[in-house]
């Protein structure tokens, strides 16, 4: 027992001074903690619950007129190194071993592999780094109440803080090159603007290669109003039931959450304050489950409680399927993450990625009757991403535990238009492979040519619809842009409120119904900070009349 006692101690004590002993951490460090550090219980105007893409901006925002609590179930970026820089990401992605790993790796039902943000930052500190705005069909389209100039001033202000131009090396310098000559046009050189053609986007990564997250944006968050809880993993969203003659309808009032070491924490609003979902397309609606709100047959199939009956909650499941090739060029290139991207009409985006994998070979190991040290082959890559997917799926509940994943299911191409969009989009990188910029990247075949050295498969050479179709099947991944859930004029309103429960709102990408542009981070970013500044308004608004009634 003494041990244990004594091993928290240190625990805590140890991120204590890594909270406040180096000028070089981060800003947000200052008021970030291990939740063992909290108080078992203690009130808010504000619980947000995540502290993700959405949730960082969203708690900031919100504690310049508020006190606000932003709880994590991860730690913090500058504990993982390989989040700092584009050579760490697909080994952020790959090392999801650990229970507090930055990344949780999940496989949906259909077997597809994927991943989830497990840190501050959320999925803007494990992803590629690409920045780029919605298309304008995606507000006309959506059900969320939009004022576009708050929209435009809250994009601004994330892009102060978080996005770079890039600057080209060879590999994504000749596909812009090769995306025109496929007549993926107009060129619209650097524009965080969603248009079509071939354009370079921003990135969150800066000129000196170090990676900038959804995280950085809490430096402009009012340290006397914000503490940010990290390995807090929230079970429950507290509600009270309705009362007759007092409540017409359940009420968040608070979330119950455990640090690290399993102690029980309670977080408590204050009167007319909120708790707010930002735990991701995943999180938010699997916590509302937890919560007794959902459909009742799951729920009771699970032995939770029905507070209120919700079937669209863990519906319309949607992710973007990504299908592409990958090469072995014949000499060295950069590291390079998503820059360029080709918008063609069809409604695919095209994009490209190069990097240095370690490859070890058993034989070679076995010829020098020791441990050979890995080869390091680069590989350069060409993707297309079916945009807004038709076919959507499910979210349920594997457990009880929230630590662990929920099933979902994406039905990727149950809708024939997405397989048509999928055949069109890898058609157009057939095309971009036959460019005269792509040549430098072909090896010579022993007299019989010049051609390029596939990793894995390449697109079938007869290029008839059912080969590709079945090339798309066959190829499938994802691009990790997985949403919906809590999907706006389904589960929650116009504002993000939960439909029948008051004082909880959900904001991330878990309201979309489809994913904004080629990346949806800066959408969901721009999401955060929107909504806390439209709370800010009408909040402002309705103390008027009572300031001035009491003067």
């Amino acid at each position: 027992m003494a041990v244990g006692r004594l091993a928290r101690f240190l625990s805590i004590f140890l991120l204590f001074l890594v909270n406040v002993s180096s000028e070089q951490e981060p800003s947000y460090a200052r008021f970030s903690f291990d939740a063992s550090m909290f108080p078992t219980e203690a009130e808010y105007d504000y619980i947000v619950v995540g502290g993700g893409t959405a949730g960082c901006p969203l708690a900031a925002t919100l504690s310049h007129a508020y006190r606000v609590l932003l709880l994590e179930r991860g730690g913090v970026p500058h504990e993982f190194p390989n989040l700092a820089t584009q050579e760490g990401f697909l080994a952020a992605l790959s090392e999801t071993d650990s229970q507090d790993s930055p990344a949780q790796a999940f496989v949906s039902e259909e077997g597809v592999p994927n991943a989830r943000g497990r840190v501050l930052g959320g999925g803007s500190a494990i992803n590629a780094g690409f920045y780029s705005r919605a298309e304008p069909d995606f507000f006309e389209q959506s059900a969320i109440r939009w004022n576009m100039a708050m929209v435009n001033d809250s994009y601004e202000w994330v892009e102060r803080t978080v996005t770079f131009q890039p600057l080209l090396g060879t590999w994504q310098s000749a596909v812009r090159d090769s995306l025109l000559e496929a007549n993926v046009t107009p060129y619209n050189d650097f524009t965080v603007l969603h248009v079509r053609g071939t354009k370079i986007g921003a990135s969150t990564f800066d000129s000196a290669g170090r990676r900038h997250t959804a995280a950085d944006l809490l430096a402009s968050a009012d340290p006397a109003n914000i503490q940010v809880a990290v390995r807090a993993t929230v079970e429950k969203i507290l509600i009270q039931p309705s009362v007759l003659g007092k409540t017409k309808k359940p009420t968040a009032v608070g979330v119950a959450y455990r640090d690290q070491f399993g102690a029980r924490h309670v977080a408590k609003t204050r009167d007319g304050g909120e708790v707010i979902l930002s735990a991701g397309a995943l999180g938010s609606p699997q916590l509302l489950l937890l919560s007794g709100v959902g459909p009742r047959g799951h729920l009771q199939s699970m032995g939770v409680s029905v507070l209120r009956h919700h079937p669209h909650v863990g519906k319309f499941v949607y992710d973007n399927p990504r299908n592409g090739i990958s090469i072995a060029p014949p000499a060295p290139l950069e590291h390079s993450l998503i820059q360029v991207v080709g918008i063609t009409d069809s409604g695919a985006f095209l994009e490209a990625a190069s990097t240095v994998v370690a490859f070890s070979s058993p034989g070679r190991a076995a010829l020098l009757h020791r441990a050979a040290p890995p080869l390091f082959l680069t590989v350069a890559t060409l993707m297309e991403k079916v945009g807004s997917p038709l076919s959507h799926g499910w979210l349920r509940l594997a457990s009880t535990d929230p630590r662990d994943n929920p099933r979902v299911r994406f039905n990727y191409f149950a809708h024939r238009a997405d397989l048509a969009r999928c055949v069109d989009g890898l058609r157009t990188v057939g095309a971009v492979l036959e460019a005269q910029s792509m040549d430098k990247f072909k090896v010579g075949l022993f007299g019989l040519g010049r051609a390029f050295r596939f990793v894995g498969p390449a697109l079938p050479a007869n290029r008839s619809r059912a080969a590709m179709e079945e090339f798309c099947r066959q190829t499938l991944t994802t691009i990790w842009h997985y949403h919906g859930g809590c999907v706006a004029g389904k589960v929650v309103n116009g504002d993000l409120k939960l439909a029948g429960v008051d004082s909880l709102r959900v904001v991330d990408g878990s309201v979309l119904s489809t994913s904004p542009g080629t990346n949806p981070q800066a959408t969901i970013m721009m999401l955060g900070r929107y909504t806390a500044q439209k709370l800010l308004l009408e909040r402002k608004k309705k103390r008027k009349p009572a300031d001035a009634h009491s003067s």
